[in-house]
């Protein structure tokens, strides 16, 4: 459902809870955003039985929120041991694909009617590893994990029906007296490839990464 830009909230006031903990192995990894955040654009952007797509799935928020509202879910997450958690809690199994994000091309994806995701964060410096692969991997630079995200972003655009709504979770990064415009670089970014159509403020009771608000960056094809 293409947004009404003219009624779309510009600020939400939401509570980061997350109503389950994580078991062991995985809960001192938690980056889960609130289920409050996609309950909102779910609702509002989508009617049951629509496609919801995640392409940085994390431990399947959006997947089991979808799920949950009566629409189809469909997610690609690279970490196994994430995999196999979002699989025990989805009552369809199968709407969790392991990939790469970077390779999404090479999945069997269904087309989409609404994207919402909040991709792995990183800094401009002090930041050597590839959040893209999990961490795992050293020499990425801030440029590259940008053009890379850009790229994912071309092949979500082939993913999309004529009206799917494609919202991206990020903030700005204060550490110590380092700020990444992270939020704003991604919607530069994106916008390459994406039409650019604006951004909710999501205010929180409590964040992080120096800031309490967050930004839903919103495009369509």
């Amino acid at each position: 459902m293409r947004p009404d830009t003219d009624t779309m909230p510009t600020v939400l006031h939401l509570r980061n809870e997350r109503p389950t903990d994580l078991p062991p192995g995985l809960a001192d990894d938690d980056v889960r955003y609130a289920p409050a955040l996609v309950e909102h654009f779910v609702g509002q952007y989508t009617q049951p039985g629509d496609i919801v797509f995640d392409p940085f799935c994390g431990f399947g928020t959006t997947l089991l929120v979808a799920e949950a509202m009566g629409r189809v879910s469909c997610g690609v997450e690279l970490l196994p041991k994430r995999v196999a958690y979002i699989r025990r809690q989805l009552r369809e199994p199968s709407a969790i694909r392991q990939g790469d994000a970077r390779h999404l091309d090479a999945l069997d994806l269904p087309s989409f009617d609404l994207s919402i995701t909040s991709p792995p964060f990183r800094t401009r410096a002090n930041h050597p590893q590839n959040p893209l692969d999990g961490y795992r991997t050293q020499g990425n630079s801030y440029g590259q994990y940008i053009d890379d995200l850009t790229a994912i972003y071309a092949q979500v655009r082939s993913l999309m029906k004529p009206e799917a709504l494609v919202v991206i979770e990020a903030a700005n990064l204060r550490v110590g007296e380092q700020v990444t415009p992270l939020a704003w670089d991604i919607a530069r970014a994106v916008s390459r490839v994406l039409t650019f159509q604006g951004e909710t403020v999501v205010a929180w009771d409590q964040y992080g990464f120096g800031y309490d608000h967050s930004y839903c960056l919103t495009f369509t094809v």
